[in-house]
């Protein structure tokens, strides 16, 4: 196939980019530089995309776009965050839309932050909207992709975990804490993370990719979540170092403010629900299995 790709420099979208490649895919890429090769065009993700014209031919687009969520909210960066969500998905859908050969799939980047903070509630894609900037945005978000449903794109939105790999996210983060032995969980470790093996993102974005039957959200996560305790605990086992060091919540709070109350420390007990019916495969379902791997097969440091 011919795959337009968004947010192609983020952690998810290289290692997609390879694994498209890999099974022999033409990519496209949107950039929001001067482009440097005939693969590349560019968009300012907001408001224009250069020789919409290109664009024709593609038989799939997946949008991974948008500003990390990682770091001190503003007005300004709570702006950006949901612009180069929103409004980037509302331009991308609406030059699809315009081309004369329509993508027969649009696959979009969301998160589970769609749920909010739900304490034990175990969360499955027919679970409401929590309450919250993010999960506004998330809902948001996902309106704007579905009108991709409208100009006869199959549209999905996948909401994806915390997404766990050496090259990049809260993982690369937290193993050189933990290699130290300064490492442990957040206050009393109780709230629940819906994770995912990079490995298993990809496999399950291209799963998707090519399921014509599939639409709609889809939760991007492992079958086992786990209390951020047992996270801890587990990754501490797996360097063969201790996990005694708890993180204070009011520590996150004065330093984050409110990205640490809507991210840090939400508690998200997600189930992959649909992808499991759609008789999708996890390579690592397990937590420890999947550190194992994560470590041996990356720096991290």
């Amino acid at each position: 196939m011919k795959i337009l790709l968004s947010g192609s420099s983020g952690l998810i979208g290289r290692a997609v980019a390879r694994e498209l490649r890999n099974h022999g895919h033409n990519l496209l890429f949107l950039v929001r530089r001067p482009p440097a090769s005939e693969d590349e065009v560019y968009w300012d993700a907001q408001t224009r995309i250069d020789n919409v014209a290109r664009l024709e031919g593609i038989n799939a687009a997946i949008h991974l776009a948008g500003r990390s969520v990682a770091c001190r909210w503003n007005a300004v960066v709570k702006e950006e965050i949901r612009s180069s969500r929103i409004a980037s998905t509302q331009l991308l859908v609406r030059m699809l839309g315009s081309l004369e050969k329509k993508p027969h799939t649009l696959l979009c980047a969301s998160a589970i932050g769609f749920y909010g903070d739900r304490g034990e509630e175990l969360l499955t894609e027919q679970s409401a909207p929590g309450n919250g900037f993010l999960a506004q945005t998330c809902v948001e978000w996902e309106t704007a992709a579905q009108e991709g449903q409208r100009h006869g794109i199959r549209t999905v939105s996948l909401r994806f975990g915390q997404v766990l790999s050496p090259e990049g996210g809260a993982l690369q983060r937290l193993l050189p804490i933990f290699r130290w032995g300064l490492g442990g969980p957040i206050g009393n470790g109780r709230m629940w993370w819906s994770w995912i093996l990079l490995e298993d993102v990809v496999h399950a974005i291209l799963f998707l990719l090519q399921r014509e039957d599939c639409t709609g959200a889809f939760n991007i996560v492992a079958p086992n979540p786990v209390r951020n305790r047992e996270f801890a605990q587990t990754l501490a086992r797996v360097l063969h170092r201790p996990a005694i060091f708890p993180v204070p919540t009011l520590f996150l709070r004065v330093l984050f403010g409110e990205m640490a109350r809507e991210v840090l420390l939400a508690s998200a007990r997600v189930y992959p629900e649909r992808l499991k019916e759609a008789g999708f495969s996890w390579k690592f379902p397990g937590l420890q299995d999947a550190l194992v791997h994560a470590v041996s097969n990356g720096s991290g440091s």
